[in-house]
């Protein structure tokens, strides 16, 4: 890792979340020259992760730790290990033969080149208890959201990347004063055995997160640690256009996820069957008709997107299809659920929605 050289630097990230995404995050931010610490359940001092790179490079990645305080409740997006003489639980995210687990993963548009990443520094671990936290990535399920926060010693004016699917699971849980920027990311990375593969190194897209009826995010400013952060990772923007580029992805999730969880099937198969077919068309139009409500420059043609991202990633598992596989709890709440409650204040009845997210709560409540 590059030795930080200026005060930018020199303020740590936190990352609450070390499953694929959050790894791939970490990677990038260690190459720009920033200390990632990964908050975890137990005392490990040091957390060693394999990523594999597009071009088949290995990198080894290394993570300063300190402990969080543990939850009833599952945080993060790594499973605790079993008990001692148990059989481990296979998760099927984990033995996929498919190309990525994400909905939104699109085929690979060629490796940016990266380097090996150095390891991180080795320096004494203190707990959060006496920590202020001034830079947090959360990567863990938005379900897990409101546990995985709760009593993390925020600073008042902290930045919060948040890296999770859906919109609305940091509503209400951060300092009044704190920054938060959402992350939209086409990239894909799967488990590959012990080792987490990058499938694709596609668009991110940063921008500020804005109130459903408010001005456009993305419109302010990038902060000061963007700059150095987008000369390291890939094809990192942010663009004045931030939220449709947002909501397109919440489109495509609503209904490419529920769809292949409720029905077992990969992505493709969507719009080969005529009846689901018939649902997607009816959960996008849906969708469109609450956007356009709440943004009335929404172009509110969202199923031929659905359909070319459906048939881009037609062999992968949506990340809602592998949760319902391992019985894990779902983001549903976080995506169709958003779209609900934004209708619910705006007076608009969403049949399909309302429909698809009771079937879902029916088998995972």
């Amino acid at each position: 890792m590059t030795t930080p050289a200026s005060p930018d630097h020199a303020e740590p990230w936190y990352l609450l979340g070390a499953g694929n995404m959050g790894l791939l995050a970490a990677h990038y931010l260690q190459r720009a020259g920033f200390t990632v610490i990964a908050l975890r359940r137990d005392d490990t001092p040091i957390l060693e992760r394999a990523l594999i790179l597009p071009d088949g490079d290995r990198v080894r990645l290394q993570l300063l730790c300190e402990p969080l305080v543990a939850h009833e409740t599952e945080l993060l997006c790594e499973r605790a290990p079993p008990a001692k003489g148990a059989k481990p639980r296979q998760d099927p995210r984990a033995r996929s033969n498919d190309r990525t687990n994400n909905a939104s993963g699109i085929p690979p548009a060629g490796s940016a080149g990266l380097s090996r990443a150095r390891p991180a520094p080795t320096r004494s671990a203190a707990t959060t208890e006496s920590t202020t936290i001034r830079r947090l990535v959360v990567a863990c399920k938005a379900p897990f959201s409101a546990a995985a926060l709760g009593g993390l010693p925020l600073a008042a004016d902290a930045t919060v990347l948040r890296l999770q699917n859906g919109l609305g699971s940091l509503d209400g849980l951060l300092p009044a004063g704190a920054r938060r920027v959402e992350v939209v990311s086409a990239s894909a990375v799967k488990r590959d055995g012990d080792a987490h593969r990058v499938v694709a190194e596609n668009d991110t897209w940063m921008g500020e997160s804005a109130a459903p009826g408010g001005p456009a995010a993305g419109a302010a400013e990038p902060p000061a640690w963007f700059g150095p952060l987008a000369r390291h990772w890939p094809k990192l923007h942010w663009p004045d256009d931030f939220r449709h580029r947002q909501w397109r992805k919440l489109v495509g999730n609503a209904v490419i996820n529920p769809l292949t969880g409720l029905h077992d099937v990969a992505n493709g198969h969507i719009f080969e069957d005529p009846a689901l077919a018939a649902e997607a068309e009816q959960l996008a139009c849906e969708a469109d008709r609450v956007l356009t409500a709440l943004d009335p420059t929404w172009p509110g043609d969202s199923l031929p997107g659905v359909r070319a991202l459906a048939e881009a990633t037609a062999g992968n598992t949506s990340s809602m299809r592998a949760d319902m596989q391992a019985g894990a709890v779902t983001e549903i709440d976080a995506i169709n659920g958003w779209l609900l409650r934004q209708a619910s204040e705006l007076g608009i009845h969403l049949s399909a929605h309302r429909r698809i997210v009771a079937a879902v709560k029916s088998r995972h409540p």
